[in-house]
């Protein structure tokens, strides 16, 4: 019994050295773990860090520093060179007439703005420069207003203004004008060729905006209501873009991409259904009245001393009855009155004539009759002229004055 209980002993101490010195080898392991991971720990902080002598403080202050670095591009193209060229050439065109009372003891007779739009600097001569702009903006002004583009006002006087072409002139002091605009050729522009429109839209608080597009059409025929009785009385010949023109436009710039004024921004139609249509006057229609305004103030055109009215527009019964008209006559103009002394009367034109071919081309309105006498026609020229009276057909030559001599 003795010997067992001794062996028993000799296993429990075994048994109790055999967990101490798991645990001790259980230990070590840690530590040297331990100090690995921390010997291992500025290696892996390294790993994909920026080059040696970076530390965490440096790499935070770097990505500060990237966030807030301004970078320069350079933002120069054909669009901001074109621009640079024309843009101060544009000017705003303040029409001032006689107010009704106001602000700050304003009486009746005080100065009021009646509209606002822009115009282009064309020609510098002498101690003057010349703008041109549309008719409509300066109609009825008392006073005419010029904003340079750096802000400098100065007063414009009215050379002339032409209604059927809706074009006008003005003279300013020269002294202060730098850029003048050059006129490029609108003949040569071509459907999707890039256009920009400079202008002030809505006023001076947003004078000389820019608006890019294309030409969407030449050669548009749009009818204008000179008079404003509701009927057209014109065609205007003018270009399509879909560069966009808002009131206040008007008179600006349509230039290519070279900076050349290949326009006179006119008209847009302004539709809830329609976006995206603004028409200019081409720059060869406008170069010929521009300069006849400049020098008479106004456009020579031949007159044929008459008034007018559509043959469409007389009742059925009086083109039978009153004017004795063929039944197949069912188009042309009706002269209602021959003014004493002018050239219709000097060839014998009578009231009641009803014109139905020029110079070998039909005339169906009087529309058809403006665009042959004023496009095709000079004052002096001779214009042969077939017209039925009490239904018969006659054949008349006019020599065309001007209504001056009227």
């Amino acid at each position: 019994m003795g010997y067992y209980d001794d062996h028993q002993e000799t296993r429990s101490k075994s048994k109790r050295g055999s967990k101490a010195g798991y645990f001790l080898s259980s230990l070590a392991g840690l530590i040297v773990g331990a100090l690995l991971v921390v010997l291992a720990l500025p290696m892996i902080g390294d790993y994909g860090s920026e080059p040696a002598g970076s530390n965490l403080l440096n790499s935070t202050d770097s990505s500060e520093s990237a966030q807030t670095e301004s970078i320069s591009y350079d933002v120069n193209s054909s669009v901001t060179d074109a621009v640079d060229v024309a843009g101060d050439a544009v000017v705003g065109v303040t029409n001032i007439q006689s107010g009704g009372g106001g602000m700050f003891g304003q009486t009746a007779e005080d100065s009021q703005e009646a509209g606002t739009g822009s115009g282009v600097i064309y020609k510098k001569e002498g101690d003057s420069a010349f703008i041109v702009t549309n008719y409509h903006v300066i109609e009825g002004a008392e006073q005419v207003e010029v904003t340079l583009a750096d802000g400098t006002k100065l007063a414009a006087e009215v050379r002339g203004g032409d209604v059927w072409t809706d074009l006008a002139v003005l003279e300013v002091e020269g002294a202060q004008i730098e850029t003048v605009a050059e006129f490029g050729d609108s003949n040569a522009l071509k459907p999707g060729e890039p256009v920009i429109a400079i202008g002030n839209p809505l006023g001076l608080q947003f004078s000389g905006s820019v608006t890019t597009g294309v030409i969407s059409g030449l050669e548009r025929t749009i009818p204008v209501d000179v008079n404003q009785d509701g009927a057209p009385d014109w065609q205007a010949e003018v270009i399509q873009t879909d560069a966009a023109i808002n009131p206040g436009n008007s008179g600006g710039a349509l230039v290519n991409i070279q900076g050349q004024v290949i326009g006179i921004n006119s008209m847009k139609i302004a539709q809830s259904s329609v976006e995206g249509i603004g028409l200019a006057i081409p720059i060869e229609m406008a170069v010929p009245v521009i300069e006849d305004l400049e020098t008479s103030g106004e456009v020579q055109r031949p007159t044929m001393g008459v008034t007018l009215i559509d043959l469409a527009n007389v009742p059925s019964v009086y083109q039978q009855d009153e004017l004795n008209l063929p039944e197949e006559v069912k188009t042309g103009v009706v002269i209602e009155r021959v003014i004493p002394n002018s050239a219709a009367s000097e060839a014998g034109m009578q009231d009641r004539d009803v014109i139905v071919e020029m110079d070998g081309e039909k005339i169906t309105n009087t529309i058809e009759l403006r665009q042959h006498l004023y496009t095709e026609k000079s004052v002096g020229d001779e214009m042969q002229v077939k017209v039925y009276r009490d239904g018969e057909m006659q054949d008349l030559t006019l020599t065309l004055t001007d209504d001056a001599q009227l």
